[in-house]
């Protein structure tokens, strides 16, 4: 019997092992992945379009890390089934293996809307694994016209991964604005008139009704000519494993601070697991890189009989477009803190005496001491919020609270 099973080979996997082996150095591992690289990197693949990283530098763990962690990887092979009472996995080869402890770390799957006529598109592409960026890779050329639907995170990396690459750029959004899971009105008119000075065209407030090989009709009446079209729209947790199992599931799979889910025995991190954001004082899924890490680490060593808790997620980004940089975090509630310099743009949201969030463009520096107002919900009224509103700083804080930041930092 395998005492551990991990499906998954991303950050919350990595995380996972790394938390067994901090608290088991012998049992046995097994992990099993659908796709057949080594662990890597996700956000890196619009990089590597752009020629500013390599496969072997998006590696997540050098190559020895299976080796050094003693971990049996099946990777290219599908899991297919759980069963909570038996307690096995199912691999699509019908292989079983057994687990005394598992955990799903499934991540998600790119969401593909009904669209009339899509499958009249040669060209069509998602952008989600470094598979996805092969195929895109081998589509393009200099005069290549593409289309991206979705104006989203991944929809906008993936613009700026092959802008040089490529003739033109346009992308198609239902929404109103730019990045609009992250930004405001203000801070999205930022971004979008920093990429259109880069040649990208874009057309909100819009959506394609059909396609036609090369061809697409948005809602509004305008015509598109394109090449190659990516699908950019949005992500879904892979949840399925564990909803079929009879697990709850809501947003994302439900899994507590110590990573356990409803099922005896398995637990759930990364993409397609919620955590608790402190933040907005809700469970919800936070599909960031550092939360999945710790997630999969908790999960690993509660997995292995330690006691371990992550209690301060928080949603967050830190991205650049171009050149251009923005880091944002927390939740968008109460009354605000803004200021405007060209591309530079700071906005704080504030209410019960705490730090919610924060959207910062252009400079942004010393974004940390935010992210720690928030993480440690530290009392406004105990600081000089005035001074760290305009210049943040350690010397707005009680010599109490500089020691506790950081501690916390450390």
């Amino acid at each position: 019997m395998a005492k551990y099973v991990i499906i998954g080979n991303s950050t919350a996997a990595i995380g996972c092992v790394e938390g067994i082996r901090s608290v088991d150095a012998d049992g046995e591992i097994v992990l099993v992945s659908s796709e057949k690289h080594h662990t890597y990197s996700r956000p890196l693949i619009s990089y590597l379009l752009e020629g500013k990283t390599d496969e072997e530098r998006m590696k997540y763990r050098p190559d020895s890390f299976y080796a050094d962690q003693r971990v049996t990887a099946k990777l290219g092979v599908e899991a297919t089934k759980v069963d909570a009472e038996e307690k096995t996995v199912t691999l699509e080869s019908g292989e079983t293996i057994s687990y005394e402890k598992l955990l799903v770390a499934t991540g998600s799957t790119p969401f593909i809307p009904p669209m009339q006529g899509l499958e009249t598109v040669k060209k069509a592409f998602t952008f989600m694994s470094l598979d996805d960026a092969r195929a895109l890779e081998g589509a393009l050329t200099p005069e290549s016209r593409v289309l991206i639907i979705g104006a989203g995170l991944i929809g906008l990396k993936c613009a700026e991964g092959i802008a040089e690459r490529v003739q033109s750029i346009t992308v198609v959004d239902m929404a109103d604005r730019v990045l609009p899971s992250i930004l405001d009105e203000t801070g999205s008119d930022i971004v979008r008139a920093h990429l259109e000075k880069h040649g990208m065209t874009f057309y909100l407030n819009d959506t394609v009704a059909s396609f036609d090989g090369n061809h697409a009709a948005l809602k509004s009446g305008t015509a598109l000519d394109f090449d190659v079209l990516v699908i950019a729209v949005g992500v879904r947790p892979a949840m399925s494993l564990v909803k079929e199992a009879g697990g709850e599931v809501r947003r994302g799979i439900a899994a507590d601070n110590t990573g356990r889910t409803t099922l005896p025995d398995v637990f759930a991190a990364g993409d397609c697991a919620e955590s608790f954001d402190i933040s907005a004082g809700m469970n919800r899924v936070l599909a960031l890189l550092p939360n999945a890490y710790m997630q999969g680490h908790t999960a690993g060593v509660n997995m292995a009989g330690g006691t371990a808790s992550f209690e301060n997620a928080i949603p967050m980004n830190a991205i650049g477009f171009m050149g251009l940089h923005i880091i944002t975090a927390g939740t968008y509630d109460g009354e605000t803190y803004t200021a405007k310099d060209g591309e530079n743009y700071k906005i704080l949201f504030y209410k019960d005496d705490l730090l919610k969030g924060y959207i910062l463009i252009g400079n942004v520096a010393r974004a940390g001491i935010y992210t720690a107002l928030i993480r440690s919900r530290t009392p406004l009224s105990s600081i000089d919020f005035d001074l760290i509103c305009e210049k943040p700083q350690l010397m707005a804080f009680t010599s109490s609270a500089r020691r506790d930041l950081l501690s916390r930092k450390q």
